[in-house]
């Protein structure tokens, strides 16, 4: 009996050790929420923030620092945990697609798609009536574009297997980054390359309320839809005949991971560009910290991936005042030895590799 009990006192252990982390990190989040938007050109002390808030939700009458706090940092704030959050999810999920402990959002070339769309806004001026949501637009149609592209020619040549997934989606990108390369080239202005690259690294500096609804509806559903197929994407972690054997429908399964990765991560890269790394080492560092199992690594890596967004943007906006340093590049520097570091700790294992 007392040999039966064991592993039973293990597992409430560690369901135990889940919800004080959660718990954690959701406090972490909404500390560092409003400490950050103390930080920018303008240094603002945490208890005039704090003020500013609360006089919004208590009905006051806006004081000093409302602009700038209420609707130029707040969104702000708010988009970098969105997008955060929204990216690892997206490669939670990627990487449970095609089994590949590389797999990132942008593996399907929709982050290169993004690019095209968006270059060819800022080169050409086309959809230049839309305004300011004229290179969002742009970009949002080149990821579908390009997802869409990935799914023909897989399904084409025999179905969404992980092989002709990642093989379509790395073959794609690197020629839409071709057209992206060459739009750039041919435009011959300095500045629209600037723009074009600050672009491609990522950013939230162009964040409103308008632009933050979408994303985080979709960062929610698609993050909630997941959750629910936990049991369905421990087993498809585990092979397409394990996962056939326990019952799930794995071509099916693999069609709603794409289509809903595809939209999601679309919609992430057009309103922010393409930040890399977050997708990559979040779920690794997840898994590191709470298991394999996606009932606990999606909402660990949703609150974590938000977390670390929110404060590379701080350190984006602060290393070289006045000047932004591009998301992207923060990511690198900071994640790359960050994720080392964790995996140098102890055994890990992904896609029964250790």
């Amino acid at each position: 009996m007392s040999h039966g009990e064991k592993p039973r006192r293990t597992s409430v252990r560690r369901r135990l050790a889940f919800w004080p982390l959660l718990l954690l990190l959701l406090l972490a989040t909404a500390a560092s929420l409003v400490a950050s938007l103390a930080f920018g050109s303008e240094r603002i002390p945490v208890g005039e923030v704090v003020g500013a808030v609360t006089d919004r939700f208590a009905g006051r009458e806006p004081g000093r620092w409302d602009v700038i706090v209420w609707e130029l940092r707040m969104p702000r704030a708010l988009l970098a945990v969105v997008v955060g959050a929204g990216l690892a999810v997206a490669g939670v999920g990627m990487q449970t697609l095609v089994r590949n402990p590389l797999a990132d959002p942008f593996l399907l070339g929709i982050s290169s798609g993004a690019s095209v769309g968006a270059t060819a806004v800022i080169t050409t001026g086309f959809l230049g009536a839309l305004g300011i949501y004229a290179v969002s637009t742009g970009a949002l149609l080149g990821a579908i574009g390009s997802a869409l592209l990935v799914w023909l020619v897989a399904t084409a040549q025999g179905g969404l297997t992980p092989l002709r997934l990642v093989l379509s989606g790395v073959v794609l990108s690197s020629g839409l980054s071709a057209i992206a390369s060459f739009l750039v080239f041919l435009s011959g202005d300095p500045r629209a390359a600037n723009s074009v690259m600050f672009w491609m690294l990522g950013s939230v500096g162009g964040a409103t309320w308008e632009k933050l609804w979408i994303p985080a509806l979709l960062v929610a559903l698609l993050g909630a839809g997941m959750l629910a197929l936990h049991r369905w994407m421990d087993a498809m972690a585990a092979g397409p005949d394990t996962a056939s054997a326990l019952g799930v429908n794995v071509t099916a399964m693999r069609t709603t991971l794409f289509v809903g990765l595809a939209v999601l991560v679309g919609v992430l890269v057009a309103v922010s560009g393409g930040i890399g790394f977050v997708g990559l080492i979040v779920p690794h560092a997840a898994r590191l910290v709470v298991g394999a199992r996606h009932r606990v690594v999606l909402p660990v890596a949703a609150l974590g991936g938000g977390l670390f967004l929110l404060w590379v943007d701080v350190v984006a906006r602060l290393a070289v005042r006045p000047q932004e340093i591009p998301l992207g590049v923060v990511t690198g520097v900071v994640g790359a030895p960050l994720f080392l570091l964790l995996m140098g700790r102890g055994r890990y294992r992904f896609g029964g590799q250790q």
